[in-house]
C-alpha cells in the first residue's frame, strides 16, 4: 500500500481553497448562486452554425478545461469516423494509416497518453495498446464528444494527455416525439485506378430512430452505419540502417562510437508497393431508457462495432544484401549511405524479391451498459453503473514472394544471382532506382513463387466495471455539492501468436521447391503517375498460386515450439521430436499470453459555487484514491530444471518442451490523484479558468505482457535475465496547470479563447540493463546454488543483470498555448450574415526527447505526437437551405510509428490535409450531400531523423462521398 503524502501540487490546491475561504468569510452569509444556463438567450440558427454555437455552449458551462463537440442529430456529424471529427478541435491533431484518422494526438502527446470512455465508461481496444482506434467509432452514431484537458476527480484515470468522452443518443431528452433520419452516400477515390484489381468506389449507409413513448416515461434509441470504402496507397518504405562496412575506401572517416573508425552505415533496403483492398465496417447502437417517476431513471445501451479490413500489397522488396555486398559510387549524408550502385557476391543476400502480400484483419468492439439515477431526495443523488467492453482482433499476414530465376522452365531452377542495384536516395521526394534484372520482374519464365508465410497475430481485450457515486446539495455559501464513489474494475488481455511457412525468402529450397507460374495465375503490373519509372513486375493471383502449390489445401497456422531447445524426445532415439520442423518456432509459444489488470478507485470532490466579492466563482476540487494489481503470464526458460518447477509443456500440435516453468508475475501500487479546477466569471461574457492536477497513464496493456527469461551462469552462479515487455511498468505520471481566458461574443454567435499548459512528466519507458536484479523478490523461480558442471561443486548463485522495459527517470516538460476563435457573422448584411470562421492554432513544446539509429548515425528526436504548430480553420457559409464549408488541417513535423513498418519510430513531414463539403436542403426533410476528404491529394512522408534519409512516401488519393440525407 502507498503512503498518503501531501505533495507541493496538493499543497497548492488546498492553499487556493483556503484563500477562497478567507474571501468568503469577509462576503455576506447569503450568496446568490449564478445560474448562467438560465441566463442563456437562445438563438435560432441551422446546420453547421448551430451545432458549433451548441458546442460553445458546453464548452462554456462545464467545469473543467474542455474542448466539446456536438451533433444536432444522430447522423449529422458528416466525418467518416469520430477520429476525423476530434481533429477539428483545437490541440487535436491525429496519425493518419491508410489515409484515414486512426490515432489522435492531444496536446503533443501520442494515443497512448489519451484516456477514452463511451457513456462514461473505460474502452479497451483492438490495437494491442490502450489507446483506442477511433476510425472504428461511426461518427453517425455518436451524439456528442467531449476532450477533457483537465480532470477532476470523479472522472475515470487514465489520460495524461486527455480524456476523451464519447456519448451516444439519450432518448428521452430529444426535443422530438419521434425522430427518424437515413444516409446514404456513395464514395470515390482516385487513385484506385493506379492500383491493379484496386475497388474504385464505396458507400456509406446510415439510419438512425429516437422515439418517445407512454408518456415520455420510456424512450427507445436505434442506429446503424456502415461504410464500405476502399484502400489503396501507393508508396515507398525505407528500411532501417542496421548494419555498417565500408563503402568509400577511407580509413578512420567515421564518427558514429558504434562503428569500426572505417565503416559506414548500411540500408537493409527499399520497398516499392501497391496497396488495395476494401475496409468494411458495420456499427450498431440501441438504448432504452425508462423514467417511471420523475426521481428515478434506468439506461441500457449496447454499441457494437465490426471493422474488417482485406488487403493487399504487391510491388518489389529490396535487400541490399548486408556488408558482404559490394558497394560503388557511394553517395553519404553523415555517414549514412543513401546512394549507391550494389552488387551481389557469394557471401551475400542481395536480392529482389516479387511480393504479393495479403492481409486479413477482423476487429469487433463491443460495449455494453446499465445505468440507474436515483435522486434519492431533494439533496440526494445515487447514481449506479454496470458495464462490460469487449475487443478482439484478429490480423493475419499472409507474405508471398517470388523470387527472380536462371530459367523457371529448368528441372531444377536455380536462383540468378546476378544481381545489381542501384539506387539514389531524394529525401522526401521519390528516389532514383535501377535494376539489371528490371525485364525480369514481369516475365513468367523467370519469375517463380519460392516462399509463403502466414503470420496471424490475435488478442482479445476485455474489462468489466461496476461504479457507485453519490452527489449530496450543500447548504453552503462556499460549496453547492459534495460527489463521492467508487469504482471497480477487472480486466484480462490476451494474445496469440501461429505461424506457418513453406519454402525459402532467399533462394530456392530443394525440400519444398519453387512454384512454376503460369499465364492465368498472373497480370504484368505497370507504374502509373508519379511512380511510372519503376520497374513492372507480375500480380500473382494468391488463390490460384495456392491452389496450384497446395492442391490439398494449404495448412493453417499453428502455435507451436518447432525444434526449439528443450524439446522432448518421445520415442527414445535420442533425437528431439520436432514432426519435421527445422526452424525454431518458439516465440509463437513465449509470446502467447495474459494480463491481468484489477483497480479500485474512490473519490471525493466537494463543487464550488461562492463569490470572490461579486465575482461569481465556479468549479470543483477533489482528490482520487487508485489501487492496481497488475500481473501477466510467463514461460519462465529454467532449463529443464525439475527442482525449478520445470513442466513438459505441449504445444497446439503435440510438441512437447521441457525447459519452462509457467508462471504469473506482477506488482501492485496505490496513487492518490488530486485535482482542483476553478472558473472565474470575470464578466457575464468573459471567464477565466485554472486548473492543477496530478495525472496518470497506465502503460500499454501489451506491454505487461510477460516474457521474461532468466537463468544462472553454471560457472560463476550469476543470474541474469532478460524481457522485451515487463510486468512491473508503473504509470507515467505528470502534474499538469492550465490556465484558459474565455470570451463569448454577444447572442452566442462565437468566441475567442487564449489557453496555456504545462504538464511535467515524471518518466517514460525505456529498455535498459538493471545491475544488481533481486530475481527472486520479484517473484522469479531461481536456484539457491547451482552445480559446476567441470567441478561438480555447489556454486551460490547471485544476482547479475536483468534487461528489460523500465520507467526511466529521464521525464521531462511539454508546455504550449491555444487559440480559438469562433465567429458566426449573423450581424453582416444578407446574404453575407451566413459566412462564419472557426479556426484554432497551438503552439507545443517539450524537452522530452529519444534517440533513434534507424538512420544509422545516432541523433535525437521529439516526443511521439509532438507537433509544434497544429493549426486548424474551416470557412463555412450558409444561405437559406445552402451551406457549404472548407476545412483546412495543418500539423508541423513530429514523431510516430512508419507505415507499413510497425515499431519503426520515425520523423513525419508536416501535412496539410483539405476537406471540403457543400449541401443543399430541398425540403424540410430532404437534402443532398458532395465531400471531397483530402482535396489535395497530400501524403503522408517521413524520414530516419534526417530529412534525405527517406523512410515513406505513402500517397492515398481524394475519398469523393456525394449522396442525401432523410430526415423525419
Amino acid at each position: 500500500m502507498g503512503k498518503f503524502k501531501l505533495s507541493a501540487l496538493m499543497l497548492a490546491m488546498f492553499a487556493t481553497c483556503s484563500a477562497l475561504a478567507v474571501a468568503e468569510s469577509d462576503a455576506p452569509s447569503t450568496v446568490k448562486k449564478p445560474q448562467l444556463e438560465e441566463d442563456l438567450e437562445v438563438i435560432e440558427v441551422r446546420g453547421f452554425s448551430r451545432s458549433l454555437i451548441q458546442s460553445l455552449n458546453q464548452k462554456r458551462f462545464t467545469d473543467t478545461v474542455s474542448e466539446q463537440l456536438s451533433a444536432d442529430d444522430l447522423g449529422a456529424l458528416p466525418d467518416v469516423s469520430m477520429a476525423d471529427a476530434l481533429t477539428r478541435l483545437p490541440g487535436i491533431s491525429a496519425v493518419r494509416t491508410g489515409g484515414q484518422a486512426a490515432e489522435i494526438n492531444i496536446r503533443g502527446m501520442s494515443g497512448g497518453f489519451v484516456f477514452s470512455t463511451l457513456n462514461g465508461r473505460e474502452q479497451v481496444s483492438t490495437s494491442g495498446s490502450r489507446s483506442i482506434e477511433f476510425d472504428q467509432y461511426p461518427s453517425e452514431l455518436i451524439s456528442s464528444a467531449a476532450v477533457y484537458k483537465s480532470p477532476k476527480a470523479s472522472l475515470i484515470e487514465g489520460g495524461v494527455a486527455g480524456t476523451v468522452e464519447l456519448q451516444t443518443a439519450s432518448p428521452l431528452n430529444n426535443d422530438q416525439q419521434h425522430k427518424f433520419v437515413v444516409n446514404a452516400r456513395g464514395m470515390y477515390n482516385d487513385r484506385a485506378s493506379e492500383v491493379n484489381d484496386a475497388t474504385e468506389f464505396g458507400d456509406r449507409i446510415s439510419f438512425s430512430y429516437q422515439g418517445k413513448y407512454l408518456d415520455d416515461t420510456l424512450g427507445v434509441a436505434l442506429g446503424y452505419a456502415r461504410l464500405f470504402q476502399p484502400s489503396v496507397a501507393t508508396q515507398f518504405i525505407g528500411l532501417a540502417y542496421n548494419d555498417h562496412k565500408d563503402v568509400d575506401g577511407l580509413a578512420n572517416d567515421s564518427n558514429g562510437p558504434e562503428l569500426k573508425p572505417e565503416n559506414e552505415y548500411i540500408s537493409e533496403g527499399f520497398e516499392l508497393q501497391h496497396l488495395g483492398g476494401e475496409e468494411t465496417r458495420n456499427g450498431y447502437m440501441a438504448a432504452i431508457e425508462w423514467a417511471p417517476v420523475d426521481n428515478f431513471k434506468l439506461k441500457g445501451d449496447v454499441f457494437l462495432s465490426r471493422f474488417d479490413s482485406e488487403s493487399f500489397a504487391r510491388g518489389l522488396r529490396v535487400k541490399l544484401g548486408g556488408p558482404t555486398a559490394t558497394y560503388t559510387n557511394a553517395q553519404l549524408e553523415g555517414n549514412s549511405v543513401v546512394g549507391a550502385s550494389v552488387n551481389r557476391t557469394s557471401k551475400s543476400y542481395t536480392r529482389v524479391e516479387i511480393v504479393n502480400d495479403d492481409n486479413q484483419d477482423f476487429d469487433e468492439v463491443d460495449s455494453y451498459g446499465v445505468n440507474a439515477d436515483w435522486q434519492v431526495t431533494e439533496r440526494l443523488n445515487v447514481n449506479v453503473d454496470v458495464s462490460l467492453s469487449r475487443a478482439k482482433s484478429n490480423f493475419r499476414n499472409g507474405l508471398l514472394w517470388a523470387l527472380v530465376a536462371e530459367d523457371a522452365s529448368a528441372e531444377e531452377p536455380v536462383l540468378d544471382k546476378n544481381v545489381s542495384i542501384n539506387y539514389q536516395l531524394n529525401g522526401l521526394n521519390l528516389p532514383d532506382v535501377g535494376f539489371n534484372q528490371a525485364a525480369a520482374f514481369s516475365d513468367i519464365d523467370r519469375v517463380m513463387v519460392s516462399k509463403y508465410g502466414i503470420y496471424p497475430y490475435q488478442n482479445e481485450d476485455e474489462v468489466k466495471a461496476y461504479r457507485l457515486d453519490f452527489k449530496y446539495e450543500l447548504d453552503n455559501s462556499w460549496f453547492s455539492s459534495v460527489e463521492f464513489g467508487a469504482r471497480y474494475s477487472d480486466r484480462e488481455y490476451s494474445n496469440n501468436r501461429s505461424v506457418f511457412e513453406y519454402g525459402n525468402d532467399g533462394d530456392f529450397s530443394a525440400t519444398e521447391p519453387p512454384l512454376r507460374l503460369t499465364n492465368d495465375m498472373v497480370n504484368v503490373v505497370d507504374w502509373e503517375g508519379d511512380f511510372s519509372y519503376f520497374p513492372s513486375y507480375l500480380a500473382i493471383d494468391l488463390d490460384k498460386a495456392l491452389n496450384a502449390w497446395f492442391p490439398e489445401g494449404a495448412p493453417e497456422p499453428v502455435k507451436t515450439w518447432g525444434n526449439a531447445d528443450g524439446v522432448v524426445d518421445l520415442d527414445g532415439d535420442e533425437i528431439p521430436d520436432t514432426q519435421g520442423y527445422t526452424t525454431n518456432y518458439s516465440w509463437t509459444m513465449l509470446q502467447s499470453g495474459s494480463v491481468y489488470e484489477e483497480v479500485l478507485s474512490a473519490y471525493a470532490m466537494l463543487n464550488i459555487n461562492t463569490e470572490i466579492g461579486t465575482m461569481p466563482v465556479l468549479g470543483n476540487i477533489g482528490i482520487r484514491r487508485v489501487d492496481t494489481d497488475q500481473s501477466a503470464t510467463i514461460l519462465e526458460n529454467v532449463n529443464g530444471d525439475l527442482s525449478l518447477g520445470a513442466q513438459n509443456i505441449t504445444d497446439s500440435i503435440g510438441i512437447i518442451n521441457q525447459n519452462y516453468l509457467p508462471n504469473v508475475l506482477g506488482t501492485t501500487y496505490t496513487d492518490y490523484l488530486p485535482s482542483l479546477n476553478l472558473n472565474f466569471q470575470l464578466t457575464d461574457n468573459t471567464q477565466l479558468r485554472f486548473a492543477a492536477a496530478k495525472v496518470m497513464s497506465r502503460p500499454p496493456i501489451n506491454r505487461l505482457a510477460g516474457d521474461a527469461s532468466a537463468e544462472a551462469d553454471k560457472t560463476t552462479g550469476k543470474i541474469n535475465g532478460s524481457s522485451t515487455n515487463n510486468p512491473f511498468l508503473k504509470p507515467f505520471y505528470a502534474d499538469q496547470y492550465d490556465i484558459s481566458y474565455e470570451h463569448y461574443f454577444d447572442e452566442s454567435d462565437g468566441a475567442l479563447v487564449v489557453a496555456g499548459f504545462y504538464k511535467n512528466i515524471d518518466s517514460f519507458i525505456d529498455t535498459i540493463a538493471i545491475e544488481g536484479f533481486d530475481f527472486k523478490g520479484n517473484g522469479f523461480n531461481v536456484p539457491d546454488y547451482i552445480e559446476n558442471p567441470v567441478s561438480g561443486e555447489q556454486v551460490a548463485t547471485t544476482n547479475g543483470t536483468y534487461t528489460t522495459a523500465v520507467n526511466n527517470a529521464n521525464g521531462g516538460y511539454i508546455r504550449g498555448i491555444e487559440l480559438a476563435y469562433t465567429q458566426v457573422f449573423s450581424f453582416l448584411p444578407a446574404p453575407f450574415d451566413g459566412l462564419g470562421f472557426n479556426g484554432s492554432y497551438s503552439y507545443t513544446e517539450s524537452e522530452v526527447e529519444s534517440i533513434t539509429s534507424l538512420g544509422g548515425e545516432t541523433v535525437t528526436q521529439g516526443l511521439p505526437g509532438l507537433s509544434k504548430n497544429v493549426l486548424n480553420g474551416t470557412l463555412f457559409y450558409s444561405l437559406n437551405n445552402f451551406e457549404t464549408r472548407l476545412n483546412v488541417r495543418y500539423r508541423s513535423d513530429f514523431v510516430s510509428e512508419q507505415v507499413a513498418i510497425n515499431e519503426q519510430v520515425v520523423n513525419f513531414d508536416a501535412e496539410t490535409v483539405v476537406d471540403f463539403q457543400t449541401s443543399y436542403q430541398f425540403t424540410d426533410s430532404f437534402g443532398m450531400l458532395l465531400q471531397v476528404n483530402n482535396l489535395t491529394d497530400e501524403p503522408t512522408q517521413s524520414y530516419f531523423g534526417n530529412e534525405n534519409i527517406t523512410g515513406t512516401t505513402q500517397y492515398f488519393g481524394r475519398q469523393v462521398y456525394l449522396g442525401f440525407t432523410y430526415s423525419h
